[in-house]
């Protein structure tokens, strides 16, 4: 005589927590004008978001120092799974960063931390070893 168990919902249950998280690149040196990332490669103005990173071309957007970084700007660093955002000023504080646009993204649940970029770029590099860090890089002024 044989007998059957039925097993009725699921045997695994999914949660978010389980994600694999995709690392971020750190900086390894910021000079005026330069940014170099651990893979080697060398940007003036950079987005570095979990598992990726590109030039930052303000000219997609329509960025200027005033007024300042676009929502789209940091649009990509969003679809890329970043949960920690880091907003650069640039080397002497002269790109904005207004004050709706980071509370849109906190409103979002999305830490943000804005500070001139060697200092922002520190914060970067701790917030990163997470894997869900992402950062828009001024390089100068």
């Amino acid at each position: 005589m044989a007998f059957f168990i039925l097993v009725l919902g699921p045997i695994f249950s999914y949660s978010k927590s389980m994600e694999k998280k995709t690392k971020s690149l750190q900086v390894v040196r910021l000079e005026w004008g330069e940014v170099e990332l651990e893979d080697g490669r060398i940007f003036k103005d950079v987005k570095i978001f979990p598992g990726g990173a590109r030039e930052w071309k303000w000219t997609e957007t329509g960025t200027h120092h005033q007024p300042g970084v676009q929502f789209e700007d940091v649009k990509e660093l969003l679809e890329n799974k970043a949960e920690t955002i880091v907003l650069t000023k640039g080397v002497l504080g002269r790109l904005n960063v207004r004050d709706e646009l980071v509370r849109r993204l906190e409103a979002s649940g999305i830490t943000v931390h804005v500070a001139k970029t060697r200092k922002a770029v520190q914060i970067y590099n701790q917030v990163c070893n997470d894997g869900v860090a992402g950062i828009l890089i001024h390089s100068t002024c």
